[in-house]
Parts: structure tokens; C-alpha cells; sequence
């Protein structure tokens, strides 16, 4: 391993305090972690690193020599990036996170397609409803609804998931139709808390092109998108979900749109990435092929308001 790998090994382990996981996302031997940051430190004259059963730490020779490694491995980079063919065949990694449904509904099923252009890239696809942090575990990029919580990310706007409410049949012949926000406070809500957080996320409305919310009853609480729709369809609440999300089981009956002209607001999608002046060529490739995919993807249906 020559010193620049060297230099990339300790910036991972610096970012996410493990040997044990700078190896594993990687993919080498944990073994040859340990010997590269022990020839590392011999080479520098330094300790760099704190290492307890539980996890590791900077020491503060290990503070100094992350700041200026992150810059040279970047200039690095960038120098390399100059000079390679703009045509030749991509290869390498992609790391991805992004949320489940996304994942398995719109990503997995699409991802031949992109691997018969660029049959030596290996995508590594991430998928839950958590908030990863990209640096510590990482990603090289990420799918995120909603907006960003780091400004240390760079975001590419993907879209707007549009919103739309449902119910299932049985719901509503067991409660009605709710003809109007009037009607919500006799009604029950499937709520849905944040895997993050464990906030509650209202019901919100857009009337007159003002954000308007409501607390609703609910009878059950849920973290997960996919339980989300299948209390849905079990009867027990009205939902607020993205139209793509449920557009097989509007074509089929089994959920109904209610409070068409009540639309929550749609939410913002964007893939972000960590700061870095210039992206590789295989992250660009895959931005390329990701973002009109979901763009097409979460346009409205048709017969969807």
C-alpha cells in the first residue's frame, strides 16, 4: 500500500472512528487496516490515532495530519481526474443511500440498465429510512426527501414529490368521506413518527396557497414507510403519501384519493453528496443515469390529481 492509500485508510478510519468499519467499506482485511496505519505513524514519527475496545479517536497530531491529508488526497484527485480519458470505461465503486421505498420500488428494478452501460462499476445501494451520515459511513452519495440538515453536503435538486391523500375502501365505509379539512377532526390518521426524531408528522394542507395543519387521532403510530401504506390498506386511517408510492393500488382499488383539492406540499428531493470540488467520473456517470430515472419516476400517474 504506497502512502497516498495510506493517507485515504486514515481519513476513513478518521471519519468513522473504526478500524473495524474503515475495512469493511473498503473491502479490505482488517489486518492489513492495522499494519498500513502502524507504517503510517512509524513512517510520520507520530501516534495519530487513540484506539480503545470501544472506538477510536484523533490524538492531536492525528487533528493536524486529517485537515492537510484531506486537501492533499482532494488535489490528488483532481490532478488524476485531469488526465484520464473523458471516453474510456468507468470502473470502481458507488456507494448509495437512499430511503427503502425509493430503493425497491424505483432504483433496484432500474439498476440493469445502468450496470449494461458501465459493467465495471459496483453500486453498493443503501437503503432504510434513517438518516445515514455520509461522511462516517462512506456514502459517496445519497437520495434525501426533504431538506438537507448539513450545509456541509452538496445538494443537486432532483424534484418535488408531489403528495396525495387516501384511504381504503373499508375506512370509508366504516367513517365516511371527508368532504373538506372541516371534516378531519372525525377521522383518524395512520401517523407517522420520524425514524430520526420520533416526531409526529401533522396533517398538513395547502388552502388557498397556505400552509394549513391539523392534529389528527390515530389509533396506531408507525416509523416505516412500507408499514405506513399496509396500515393504510388494513383500514385504520387516512395517509398522506408520495403518488408513485401508491399508484398500483389506486389502479387496483384497494386505496381510494380522498380531499383531492386539500394537497399536503411536496416535498424536496435531492441527492447530495459530500464537498468535493470535482466528483469522479463514476459518481457523475451515476448522477446522470439516477436523476431523470426518479424525475420520471414520481411524476403523477395518470387519473392522479
Amino acid at each position: 500500500m504506497d502512502r497516498i492509500d495510506q493517507l485515504r485508510l486514515f481519513i476513513r478510519i478518521a471519519h468513522s472512528g473504526s478500524f473495524t468499519l474503515a475495512a469493511d467499506q473498503l473491502g479490505l482485511p482488517r489486518p492489513t487496516v492495522s499494519q498500513a496505519i502502524q507504517q503510517l505513524e512509524a513512517r510520520l514519527g507520530a501516534r495519530l490515532l487513540h484506539r480503545t475496545t470501544r472506538k477510536v479517536s484523533l490524538t492531536q497530531d492525528g487533528e493536524t495530519l486529517l485537515e492537510r491529508a484531506q486537501t492533499l488526497v482532494a488535489d490528488l484527485e483532481e490532478l488524476e481526474q485531469q488526465f484520464q480519458p473523458a471516453t474510456g470505461p468507468l470502473s470502481g465503486r458507488v456507494r448509495v443511500d437512499m430511503p427503502s421505498r425509493i430503493a425497491r420500488r424505483l432504483v433496484a428494478p432500474a439498476l440493469p440498465q445502468f450496470l449494461a452501460l458501465h459493467p465495471d462499476i459496483q453500486v453498493e445501494l443503501g437503503s432504510s429510512d434513517r438518516m445515514v451520515d455520509l461522511v462516517q459511513e462512506g456514502m459517496d452519495c445519497a437520495v434525501r426527501v426533504g431538506t438537507p440538515a448539513s450545509s456541509s453536503l452538496v445538494a443537486r435538486p432532483i424534484g418535488q414529490l408531489r403528495l396525495i391523500n387516501c384511504a381504503s375502501p373499508a375506512y370509508l365505509a366504516r367513517h365516511g368521506q371527508p368532504q373538506g379539512p372541516a371534516d378531519l377532526p372525525r377521522h383518524l390518521a395512520v401517523h407517522y413518527a420520524s425514524p430520526s426524531s420520533g416526531r409526529i408528522a401533522p396533517w398538513e394542507w395547502l388552502e388557498q396557497g397556505q400552509l394549513k395543519s391539523c392534529a389528527m387521532a390515530a389509533s396506531v403510530a408507525v416509523n416505516n414507510a412500507e408499514t405506513y401504506i399496509a396500515c393504510c390498506l388494513a383500514g385504520l386511517g387516512l395517509i398522506q403519501i408520495p403518488a408513485y408510492d401508491v399508484a398500483q393500488h389506486l389502479a387496483s382499488g384497494a386505496l381510494v384519493q380522498v380531499l383531492h383539492d386539500w394537497p399536503a406540499p411536496g416535498m424536496p428531493m435531492q441527492l447530495v453528496y459530500p464537498h468535493r470540488r470535482n466528483p469522479s467520473r463514476r459518481m457523475q456517470a451515476f448522477s446522470q443515469w439516477l436523476i431523470p430515472l426518479l424525475q420520471q419516476a414520481t411524476a403523477l400517474p395518470p387519473g392522479i390529481d
